[in-house]
């Protein structure tokens, strides 16, 4: 069997390492090492020339957008909130455009940030500030820590089949999907929040709000690398 080559959107930042402090393409080994033990190999996607988006996609087999800075909010008709800030354009129109150039059964998996690129590709909107909606910043402590809540799956979607009804997750995020109109709910925490999403008429195509990547449980990485698989 052919292990299937998933790509993941990366970031494009400052960084430092060795003698070197220079603009660098990067993504936290979780996500390639998920896709790893899942069966899959990992491609990583660097912010690029949109218009080279569906020459990348053609040679996938699954995509990933990953996690990483807020939306622009002009990318879906609003004024920035005073704590959206560091968007990074490039990134924006690159994934926009990976998302575009995917074919309709390319199996798509969207982390965090992912979930609000893929809601705002299907021309949908976000809460800029989630703190200001539901009174804490349980989602998001601040600085490296991760939040941890319990969320409840939705019975009968992908989202269930893959990692069961309910489970406590980690995230690490300040805004939120609000519209989502090419998909259906598929997650939601305590607070009303809307934590995973998926299209009911794609064989995958899901995002969730959180970081699977950061646990040891793979079931959405297997999942996809299933979806992606051409043995069948």
């Amino acid at each position: 069997m052919t292990r299937p080559l998933i790509g993941i959107s990366t970031y494009r930042e400052q960084a430092r390492w060795g003698v070197w402090d220079q603009p660098a393409d990067l993504l936290p080994t979780g996500y390639a090492r998920s896709i790893e033990r899942a069966g899959g190999v990992p491609v990583l996607l660097p912010p690029g020339d949109p218009e080279a988006a569906r020459t990348v996609v053609a040679r996938l087999d699954g995509l990933v957008i990953a996690g990483g800075a807020d939306v622009e909010p002009a990318r879906y008709g609003a004024e920035p909130h005073a704590r959206t800030t560091g968007w990074r354009e490039d990134r924006d129109a690159w994934e926009l455009a990976l998302l575009d150039a995917a074919a309709p059964d390319l199996p798509v998996l969207g982390i965090c940030r992912g979930m609000q690129v893929m809601a705002v590709a299907g021309g949908g909107s976000l809460d800029q500030h989630l703190p200001d909606r539901v009174g804490s910043d349980a989602h998001s402590p601040g600085g490296a820590a991760f939040g941890r809540i319990d969320v409840d799956v939705v019975a009968g979607t992908m989202l269930a089949a893959a990692i069961g009804d309910k489970g406590s997750v980690r995230c690490h995020h300040h805004q939120a999907v609000r519209d989502h109109p090419d998909f259906v709910p598929a997650a939601w925490a305590a607070d009303g929040t809307l934590e995973a999403m998926e299209d009911p008429g794609h064989r995958f195509r899901l995002a969730v709000q959180w970081h699977p990547e950061t646990a040891d449980d793979a079931g959405l990485f297997r999942a996809l690398v299933a979806a992606a698989s051409h043995d069948d």
